[in-house]
C-alpha cells in the first residue's frame, strides 16, 4: 500500500469519526459517569468541587470575593446538563420544546392584576384553553421573574433575551440555571423559600447558593445598574461556610436519589380555604403517602428527568416505559396484556367494585369517585403553592387572595371520561377579530384600564378590585381612541365577552376565549371507605346530589355578576334531563323494590299453590294404581 492511498484512507477515517461523533453529540452527547447505573441501589456520596460558571473551581481557602457556584458547571461534570434540561419539568420554557410532550393539561401559571382586573391562565404548554406567555406581553425573562421561583430553573429562566433594555439586565442577574439542588437536596437546610426570594431580587444566577445550606448570599440584583459587574463588585456577596468544606476545597453535598415528599411541597402544595378545618394539623394525606409511599414511587424519571405523571394514555406523549404501569388501573388492576403480572403494584390492593355497573368505568375516571374534596352544594376555593406562593417569604395568607381557584368540578376530561377539575374564569382584556379574542400587551393595559380601575386601591386581602359596567365602558372607549390593537376592544370575565355598540353601550356574548379553563384533580387520593358511592347510589344520584346538581361558581371583577353559578351537569356533557329524570327513579327505587318483593311473593305463593295442587294430584294417582294392583 502506497503512502497517497493510507492518507486517502487515513482521511475518510477521520471523517467517519468526525459523523460519528457528531451524530453522537446530537443524539444528547456522550454518557456521563453519573448518567447511568451500574445496577447498586446504595446512595452515592458526593464529596466534590464547587465550580462556577466561568469553569473555575471556588476555592473557600483562597477567593476573597468566591462568586457562586453553577450547576451546569458543577453537577455537569458528571451528569448530561444537556439531556436533563430536556425533562419535564425545564422544558415548558425553552422554544426548542415546548409543545413536544405537553400530553393532558394541568396547572397553568395564573397572571395576576387586580389593579387591572386580570386573571389569565398562561403557559409554554401547548394546552387549550391557555395563553402564551408572549401573547400578553411577557418575555421569558420577566417571566421568570414572575414565576421562577417555583420552578427547579432551566427553560425559561435560561433563554437569551432579544430585548436590549433585558440584555443588560440578564447580564447583571445572571441565568436561572437547572438547580438540582431543588429537589435532590437531602439536607433540612435547604431552603427553597429563600430560592424564591432570590429570584424575586433578579439574584438569579445566585439563587441556588443563596438556597443551600452552606452559603448564604446578600445584595440585590434589581438595584444594581446595568454596567454592574458581578465579577468585579461585592454588592451582592457570597459567603460560604468554610466548615462545610474539606483540606482540598471539597463539599459533601447529601444528595439523594428518591426525591423526597417535602421537596415536592414548596411547588405542589394545595390548601382548601372554604373550610375552617383547612390548617395542617387538621388535614389527612392522601392514602399513598399514608401508606408508606412517595411521590416518586409514582413519578417516576431517568437521566432525561422525563417524568411520569400517571394518567391514562400518557405514553402517547412521551416515552416512559412505566408510563402504563403508574396509573391508577396500572398499579391496582394491571393489564392481561403484559408478560407479567403488574397487578398490585407496590403492595396496591386490587379492587373488587362488586355491584357496580360497569357503565361507571366507562364513563367515570377513578379519581371521579376516589380524589379531591368532597363535592359539596357549592364548589370551593383552593389556594395552590405555584399560584398563591405558598410556603414564600411574604406570601399573603388571606383567603381571597386572587387568582380564585374552584373546585371540584366534575367535568368531561382529556379522554371524555367525567374527573373532578380544578377551574379558573379568565379576566383579561383583549382585541376580537374575526371571531377570535386575543389578550392586549400588560403594558397598554396598565396604561389604559389601569388609569381608570387602579386609581381605586385595590382591597387590602387581594380580591378583586371591584369593576362596574361603568368603568368597562371608559377602558374600552380609552383603548379603542389609541388605535393601539388591532381589532375591537373586548374585555373577557365571568364567562362572557363585554364590547361597545356603535351606540355607546356595553353588552355581553358568548366566546370560546371566555371558558372557564380546567385541569384535572389527581390527589390527595381518598381511601375505599370514603369514596363516593360507598354510602349508597344517591351520593351521585340523588335529585340534589352535588355531583351534577352542585352550584359552580362564577367568578368574576365585575361586583354585581359575583352571585352567579352554573350547575355541574354543564361541564358533564350529559343531558340534564335525563340525569334529573334518573334522580327521581330512585326517589321511587325503594317503593319500586317493595313492590317487586310483593310480587314475587305473590307469584311465590301461586306457585306453590298450584305446586301443592299437582303434588298432591300425582299422590292421589299413585295411590289409586296401588289400589287397583
Amino acid at each position: 500500500m502506497d503512502r497517497k492511498t493510507s492518507r486517502k484512507r487515513l482521511i475518510i477515517l477521520l471523517v467517519c469519526l468526525v459523523v460519528v461523533e457528531t451524530l453522537v453529540f446530537a443524539e444528547g452527547g456522550e454518557m456521563l459517569l453519573g448518567d447511568e447505573s451500574d445496577g447498586s441501589r446504595a446512595l452515592s456520596v458526593h464529596r466534590i468541587n464547587l465550580t462556577a460558571e466561568d469553569g473555575q473551581k471556588i476555592l473557600v481557602s483562597y477567593d476573597k470575593q468566591p462568586m457562586p457556584f453553577s450547576t451546569r458547571q458543577t453537577c455537569g461534570l458528571c451528569h448530561s446538563y444537556d439531556v436533563i434540561k430536556k425533562g419535564w419539568h425545564f422544558s415548558a420554557g425553552d422554544p426548542n420544546f415546548a409543545g413536544e410532550h405537553d400530553g393532558r393539561a394541568g396547572e397553568p401559571w395564573i397572571y395576576v392584576d387586580a389593579s387591572t382586573g386580570t386573571q389569565i391562565p398562561i403557559s409554554y404548554r401547548r394546552w387549550k384553553g391557555v395563553f402564551d406567555p408572549n401573547d400578553v406581553g411577557l418575555s421569558r425573562w420577566q417571566f421568570t421573574l414572575l414565576f421562577g421561583g417555583y420552578t427547579p430553573g432551566g427553560g425559561a429562566g435560561e433563554a437569551d433575551s432579544d430585548k436590549p433594555e433585558e440584555i443588560m439586565r440578564q447580564f447583571v442577574s445572571g441565568k436561572l440555571e437547572v438547580n438540582c439542588l431543588s429537589c435532590h437536596n437531602g439536607h433540612a437546610g435547604q431552603d427553597q423559600a429563600q430560592y424564591a426570594g432570590q429570584v424575586k431580587r433578579q439574584n438569579l444566577r445566585w439563587a441556588p447558593t443563596g438556597a443551600c445550606e452552606f452559603a448564604s448570599v446578600t445584595g440585590v440584583a434589581a438595584s444594581q445598574p446595568d454596567t454592574y459587574d458581578p465579577v468585579m463588585s461585592d454588592a451582592i456577596a457570597v459567603k460560604y461556610h468554610k466548615e462545610a468544606f474539606d483540606e482540598m476545597g471539597r463539599v459533601l453535598l447529601d444528595i439523594v436519589r428518591e426525591v423526597p415528599a417535602q421537596r415536592c411541597y414548596f411547588c405542589h402544595s394545595k390548601k382548601d380555604i372554604t373550610d375552617s378545618d383547612s390548617g395542617k394539623w387538621a388535614v389527612d394525606e392522601d392514602v399513598h403517602l399514608a401508606a408508606g409511599l412517595t411521590c416518586v414511587d409514582c413519578h417516576r424519571n431517568g437521566i432525561d428527568h422525563n417524568i411520569i405523571r400517571g394518567y391514562e394514555n400518557e405514553t402517547k406523549a412521551g416515552a416512559n416505559s412505566l408510563a402504563a404501569r403508574s396509573t391508577c388501573r396500572g398499579c391496582h388492576i394491571g393489564s392481561d396484556s403484559s408478560v407479567s403480572p403488574h397487578n398490585g403494584r407496590l403492595g396496591a390492593p386490587e379492587p373488587k367494585h362488586a355491584g357496580i355497573p360497569t357503565i361507571h368505568f366507562e364513563k367515570l375516571s377513578c379519581t371521579a369517585c376516589h380524589s379531591g374534596l368532597w363535592p359539596r352544594q357549592r364548589t370551593r376555593r383552593v389556594k395552590t403553592s405555584r399560584a398563591h406562593s405558598l410556603g414564600s417569604l411574604g406570601a399573603s395568607k388571606s383567603d381571597d387572595v386572587l387568582p380564585h381557584i374552584i373546585t371540584p368540578v366534575f367535568a368531561r376530561g382529556y379522554d371524555g371520561k367525567i374527573a373532578p377539575h380544578n377551574l379558573i374564569w379568565p379576566a383579561f382584556w383583549g382585541a376580537l377579530e374575526d371571531d377570535k379574542v386575543v389578550p392586549i400587551d400588560i403594558e397598554i393595559v396598565k396604561q389604559t384600564a389601569g388609569k381608570i380601575i387602579g386609581k381605586d386601591m385595590p382591597p387590602a386581602s387581594g380580591d378583586w378590585t371591584d369593576i362596574t359596567t361603568e368603568q368597562i365602558k371608559e377602558v374600552l372607549g380609552l383603548i379603542s381612541s389609541q388605535k393601539s390593537v388591532q381589532g375591537q376592544a373586548v374585555y373577557v370575565c365571568g364567562g362572557k365577552v363585554h364590547r361597545l355598540t356603535d351606540t355607546g353601550e356595553v353588552v355581553t356574548f358568548e366566546n370560546v376565549a371566555a371558558k372557564p379553563f380546567m385541569w384535572p384533580v389527581a390527589h390527595n387520593v381518598r381511601p375505599l371507605t370514603q369514596s363516593q358511592g360507598v354510602r349508597s347510589c344517591e351520593d351521585c344520584h340523588a335529585t340534589d346530589s352535588p355531583f351534577f346538581f352542585g352550584d359552580v361558581e362564577v367568578d368574576s371583577p365585575i361586583a354585581a355578576e359575583r352571585k352567579q353559578t352554573v350547575k355541574m351537569v354543564e361541564f358533564e356533557g350529559v343531558d340534564k334531563i335525563f340525569v334529573k329524570v334518573f334522580a327521581f327513579s330512585f326517589v321511587f327505587r325503594p317503593w319500586l323494590k317493595f313492590a317487586a318483593l310483593l310480587c314475587c311473593a305473590a307469584i311465590t305463593l301461586v306457585l306453590l299453590f298450584y305446586g301443592l295442587g299437582v303434588l298432591g294430584w300425582i299422590l292421589r294417582a299413585l295411590a289409586k294404581q296401588d289400589k287397583d294392583a
